[in-house]
This record gives structure tokens, sequence and C-alpha cells, in this order.
């Protein structure tokens, strides 16, 4: 096969939302633009709260804000082209800008995974090895977390972008999705992508199955600690430091899960509506779920609302 892209298609048609009823789309227009605003917004704060408190310069918050600040990109590759093509009565998207939908679609993705696995670690440390915590995680090796995801994510989504360049697409370009999905693109191939599936599989399934390992090592670890606290309140004191982030955990994974381990999961309606809950909704619900029963992130936040800035 040519290494050249051969495509006959100048551009794709996602015709997920053009497919609702009429009066439906109205309705899921106001819903994914309210979901999106609320998403930018609340992940805005968490940043400028963890930012301009330095009680919160700490490695779990550190983690929080680049969480925050991938969240808000992952939605932002998705959802305002959804919300455009509804006002401008489109279906397109081209060639180009699809690729280039991709991989930031898979960059947000993958960091959302090893941030959440960065984050059990930290969690790790905090409660299996409390007295060793700042010696552990120092400011270089926490920059280390974020920078390895970062350039690994980055590289993972520029190899899928280029075995997908490499192929074909001659007559079909209707994806029933929302957005350039690699799987709904690689089913409108006219080439062989025997080797796009075998990457996914391998590689691509690499990506998410390490970190996911990573965090129930971590957990288990956690767990096995918090069990040998003599005292109620202790344990409770000591959990209570991770139930956001599990609960963070659960959703992601629970909704990816649901996708692609679930056999009777494969109607494409079903799997766009559950694609939606890892890329919008779970972006959304974080800054909610990490300020719940925070109270330094809630203090912190309420002084970004009044325009305090509080220092040592």
């Amino acid at each position: 096969m040519s290494g050249a892209n051969q495509s006959s298609v100048s551009e794709f048609l996602l015709l997920w939302f053009s497919r609702q009823p009429q009066q439906q789309q109205q309705l899921l227009f106001g819903l994914f633009l309210s979901m999106y605003l609320v998403t930018v917004l609340g992940n805005l704060l968490i940043i400028l709260a963890t930012s301009t408190d330095s009680h919160l310069h700490t490695p779990m918050y550190f983690f929080l804000s680049n969480l925050s600040f991938v969240d808000v990109c992952f939605s932002s590759t998705t959802v305002p082209k959804m919300l455009a093509n509804h006002i401008l009565r489109s279906q397109s998207i081209s060639f180009p800008e699809c690729l280039t939908q991709m991989y930031f679609f898979t960059v947000f993705a993958d960091m959302d995974n090893f941030l959440l696995a960065v984050m059990a670690y930290d969690r790790f440390v905090a409660v299996c090895h409390p007295l060793h915590y700042t010696t552990k995680m120092t400011p270089q090796l926490c920059a280390l977390l974020v920078i390895g995801p970062w350039v690994t994510g980055i590289l993972n989504a520029l190899l899928h972008t280029l075995l997908m360049v490499r192929l074909s697409f001659c007559a079909d370009n209707r994806i029933p999705h929302f957005f350039c999905d690699v799987s709904a693109l690689l089913k409108l191939s006219c080439s062989d992508t025997h080797l796009n599936d075998m990457m996914i599989f391998t590689e691509g399934s690499l990506i998410v199955i390490t970190p996911f390992s990573c965090i129930l090592v971590s957990y288990i670890c956690i767990t096995c600690a918090v069990l040998r606290v003599p005292s109620t309140q202790g344990k409770w004191k000591a959990f209570s430091t991770c139930g956001s982030h599990l609960a963070v955990v659960s959703l992601f994974y629970g909704t990816i899960i649901a996708v692609y381990f679930n056999p009777s999961s494969h109607s494409s309606e079903t799997d766009t509506v559950a694609t939606m809950m890892y890329t919008v909704v779970t972006p959304m619900l974080n800054p909610f779920i990490y300020s719940l029963r925070n109270k330094d992130l809630k203090r912190a936040l309420r002084n970004v609302m009044c325009g305090k800035r509080v220092s040592t």
C-alpha cells in the first residue's frame, strides 16, 4: 500500500446531532452549551483557586489544576464544533480538521488517564508514607510526573494520526458520531486497516491499562494501610482524602468499560451516549466532586470569587 494519503474525501459528515428529532435538537443544544460553559467555568475556577492560594501549593492541588486544564481542553476538542455545526446548519468537518480533532482528542484522553494514575500515586504516598511525603513528592518529581504523560500522550496521538493519514477514504464520509472518533474513521476507510487495528489493541490498550493498573495497585495498598489504623476516626480521615479522586476514577473508567468491555453495548447510539459521559459529563462534574467536601478548596474558591488573593 502506498504511504501517501490517496483520499478522495475532502470532508466528513458528523450525523449524530442532526439525526435527533428537531425539537430534541434544540433541547440538546441548550444542554450541551450549558454543560460546556459549566465545565469551562468550574475548571478555570479550580485552576485560579489553586494558583492564587499559597496554602494549596501542594502536589495534590498541582495535579488537580493540571487535570482541570486537561478537562477544559478535552471538552473543547469536541463540543464547540458540534454546537457550531448546529448553529450553522451544517454537518461537515474538513478532512484536516477531522484529523486534528482526532489528534487532540487522543492527547487529552491519554492525559486524563495518566493524571488520574499520578493522583492515585500521590494519595498512596500521602496515606502509606505520610512522614516521608514532602521528601518523596518533590517539585522535580511532580514536574516529571506531569511532563512524562504529556510527552507520552503527544507521541501516542501522533502515531495514530500518522497511521490514519496513510489510509484512503473513497466514498462514504458519514460518521454516526458527534466527533471524529478513531474507530468510526477506520470503519469508513477503503484501505487495509490491519496495522491501525493492531496498534490500537496493543500500544493503545497499554496506554489505558497501565495507568488503570497503577490506580488499582495504589488503592489496594491504601486500603491495606487504612485497615491497619486502629481507630475508626483515623480510618475515615484516611479514606476521606481519597474519596474525591476515587469518585472521579469510578466515573471516568466506568463509562469507558461500559463502552469497550460490555459485549451487549455494540449499537452506535449506546456507544455515543457512553462516550459523552467521559468526554463531556465527567469533565463537568470533576470540579464539583473535588470541591464538595474539601474545605480548603472551597475557601480558596470563595476567595477567588470575592477577588481576594491569599498568601503566606
